[in-house]
């Protein structure tokens, strides 16, 4: 799973340094920037995790009992339902789209709104698709076939990456031209992503039938665990909107800054935080029968093998995060100044990483225990501190500029740090009630803390003695000898690195 979402993170970062090269942080890149966001509503409904927690617990359980059959009666439900209600809500955002940008970003001049409003259209049947590439993905990760379906964005980010070179480079069209091309790439890649994973799927689904039926054996489950997350995803994407909304009213480029971040930021999570809660879910579903303790005690050592990959990121993030945002984005329209803005943004965000990150984990458990309504509970609160916090900072930050980029946006992302946490800590508490004491223990996360504090300094070191370099060479200095002392600091501190576990453990 890890080497599936790092390499279409790999390919996700040569799209955005092609986006970068192209648009900057100017008009269209802010234009691209909400359109993506506008229908990421529909994929954040109904897409991966919403889909894992309500579809993988009840179709493991048909599994481990031998009922292939109706399993593959309750996939084939499960796909017509969420086909239908995905393909009603990008219709309705197809016809909604001049009243969303025109009322969401009033202070754009018509001339942005318009370009916003064309991709939105574009853009909103592919997230209608993503959904349905979710479920097979869910399918997938319940059979412990993982590579495929993490790696198939590489194909959703090559078809982007092909209209940016072809369009872009070769046929030299302008941006907005370009931009709207780069929609339709993809629509198209979305598609494509679904269909390579299609192959992989069939061979598992026995009995499977395509339909409606509400009554099929295991949809009124599923059904009852999705709409708790549906409301919670609901209200976090709403904070989504709200966060995209806010930076559009503050200093131009705020909304392409804080999507280039965003990208940068999700790396970890992707990585690590999403490769180890999927993982899990269906691990922890077979386990629900079997004792708390042991529950308890799969939960803590998936917490310590966070730990070891997210501790290094975050300090990284913070200390040397100039690094990989210049050699990713530096590039033609975009400059010094906005990688320094986008250091700031990225920086603000890593203070919450740990949390984010273990708390996709602490969701899994109560999901395995097919208890939906507690996390969703808790998302509430959090999105409550994440909005306060962002308005509360935002302005007073805007104030405060890097060149010509202002650095509003890094207080809608302290704003989100801050929830994480209030996330984390609340879930932890809940989940103590329900299985007993977890964690990933206060003396491993203290030598992990310790190792990558080390490589960190001493990266800050090289990066001041090295001589000026391309962007990409001197991440390339001064990363790779810290990757390496982290993980001699850490063999040497006792830390255990995390190694493949076998099917049987």
């Amino acid at each position: 799973m890890g080497a599936g979402i790092f390499l279409s993170r790999v390919a996700g970062f040569v799209r955005q340094r092609l986006l970068a090269h192209y648009f900057g942080a100017g008009l269209v890149a802010d234009a691209w920037g909400a359109a993506t966001r506008l229908p990421n509503v529909v994929q954040n409904l109904l897409g991966e995790g919403t889909l894992s927690a309500s579809l993988i617990p009840v179709y493991v359980e048909f599994l481990e009992q031998g009922r292939e059959e109706e399993a593959g009666r309750f996939a084939g439900a499960a796909l017509g339902i969420l086909s239908a209600v995905a393909a009603g809500l990008s219709l309705l955002g197809i016809l909604a789209a001049p009243l969303l940008v025109r009322t969401l970003f009033w202070e754009w001049s018509p001339q942005k709104q318009a370009i916003t409003i064309t991709l939105t259209r574009i853009i909103f049947p592919m997230t209608g698709i993503m959904v349905i590439s979710a479920w097979a993905l869910g399918i997938l990760n319940s059979h412990r076939r993982f590579f495929v379906s993490y790696v198939a964005p590489v194909v959703w980010n090559l078809a982007m990456i092909a209209v940016l070179v072809g369009f872009g480079g070769y046929l030299a069209f302008g941006e907005r031209d370009l931009v709207v091309a780069l929609a339709w790439g993809a629509l198209v890649g979305g598609v494509l992503q679904f269909a390579v994973q299609v192959p992989f799927v069939l061979p598992h689904l026995k009995g499977f039938r395509l339909s409606l039926g509400r009554s099929v054996a295991g949809v009124p489950e599923a059904i009852r665990n999705f709409t708790p997350v549906v409301m919670a995803r609901g209200v976090v994407n709403l904070t989504g909107w709200i966060d995209t909304v806010l930076a559009g009213m503050i200093a131009g480029g705020a909304v392409a800054l804080l999507g280039y971040a965003q990208t940068l930021y999700v790396l970890p999570i992707s990585l690590f935080g999403m490769s180890v809660a999927a993982a899990e879910l269906p691990e922890l579903s077979r386990m629900r029968g079997e004792g708390e303790a042991l529950l308890a005690g799969r939960v803590s050592a998936a917490l310590g093998r966070l730990s070891v990959f997210i501790v290094p990121s975050t300090l990284g993030y913070l200390f040397l995060g100039d690094l990989p945002v210049a050699a990713i984005y530096q590039t033609g329209e975009f400059g010094a100044a906005d990688t320094l803005a986008t250091w700031a943004i990225l920086a603000s965000f890593s203070l919450g990483l740990t949390a984010t990150t273990s708390s996709r984990v602490l969701s899994s458990a109560f999901y395995a225990l097919h208890d939906t309504r507690t996390p969703a509970r808790i998302a509430y609160v959090r999105v409550v501190v994440t909005t306060v916090l962002g308005v509360a900072l935002m302005f007073p930050m805007d104030h405060v500029a890097v060149g010509s980029r202002h650095l509003g946006a890094a207080g809608l992302a302290l704003g989100a740090a801050a929830g994480g946490w209030v996330e984390y800590v609340l879930l932890r508490r809940a989940l103590t009630r329900r299985v007993g004491p977890h964690g990933p223990g206060v003396s491993p996360v203290l030598r992990v803390t310790l190792a990558a504090a080390i490589a960190v300094a001493a990266g800050v070191g090289l990066e001041r003695v090295l001589p000026p370099a391309h962007p990409a060479l001197l991440a390339v200095e001064t990363l790779a000898p810290v990757g390496v002392l982290y993980l001699a600091c850490a063999t040497a501190l006792g830390v255990g690195l995390p190694r493949r576990r076998s099917r049987a453990a």
